[in-house]
């Protein structure tokens, strides 16, 4: 049997990165991966990146990532409130002015996808991990989508199970064939309703792999309170308080 831990989208929060990595280091799971954005909305970026560096766990090039290794400009989303779309770019420029540069070089290096393939006894089992998807990291993919959308990843990655980010949103597809769909969620940014800190274990054996997300509780209003004290706009500590209401 071979455990591996997969989470994504930390955005900065190290107090939810610390304790997800703890649960992790306690169960035991010695391999650790990444699927990126470690930076923006919460201001331990460059902790956040020196976590992961110290810790040689191997990490994705997030859509956040690449914007602030590049410096690339930002754009509104339609999807966004117009209070969401201001503090966004406040908050990303707080990061282009606060990661340092050899943390934005660092994140410069981080490959876009990572396939891995483990051997247990006369049984290989491909895994797949991305951002958010084969070709972009900014695509969203979620759970109501259609199983062709997976099974047509699964079939060009020629894997047996993909993990992926991004969304925020954590869930768990079984398709056809013995084949999965996974989104671990956010470590420190959730959309879910109940905003703890989300990961991913994959449990594998010769006959099958067994994933399960675990979702766990960090101090989250020391953090907000931590985010009302930096250059990040209060909208993102209203967010983890309260979802997608901005508390004036």
């Amino acid at each position: 049997m071979i455990q591996i831990a997969v989470f994504s989208d930390v955005h900065g929060n190290l107090p939810a990165l610390e304790v997800v990595l703890k649960d992790i280091e306690q169960r035991g799971i010695h391999q650790k991966f990444c699927l990126g954005d470690l930076v923006d909305f919460a201001p331990w970026g460059n902790e956040v990146i020196e976590k992961i560096k110290s810790l040689n766990i191997p990490c994705l090039l997030g859509n956040h990532d690449e914007r602030i290794a590049f410096d690339l400009p930002v754009f509104p989303l339609p999807k966004h409130s117009e209070a969401e779309t201001e503090a966004r770019f406040i908050a990303i420029d707080h990061s282009k002015k606060n990661i340092t540069e050899d943390h934005k070089q660092f994140l410069s290096e981080l490959p876009f996808h990572l396939k891995l393939n483990y051997k247990i006894g006369n049984k290989h089992w491909n895994i797949q991990l991305v951002h958010s998807g084969l070709t972009s990291n900014d695509t969203y993919w979620y759970e109501s989508e259609n199983n062709e959308v997976f099974s047509d990843m699964l079939k060009e990655s020629q894997s047996d199970l993909i993990v992926m980010g991004h969304t925020h949103l954590s869930f768990i597809k079984q398709l056809e064939n013995k084949k999965w769909a996974v989104n671990c969620g956010s470590v420190g940014r959730s959309k879910e309703e109940n905003r703890l800190a989300s990961y991913l274990i994959l449990t594998l054996d010769d006959e099958k792999i067994i994933p399960e997300i675990v979702q766990l509780s960090y101090p989250l209003e020391e953090t907000a309170c931590q985010i009302e004290e930096s250059g990040i706009p209060d909208y993102y500590a209203s967010f983890l308080r309260n979802g997608d209401i901005l508390v004036l």
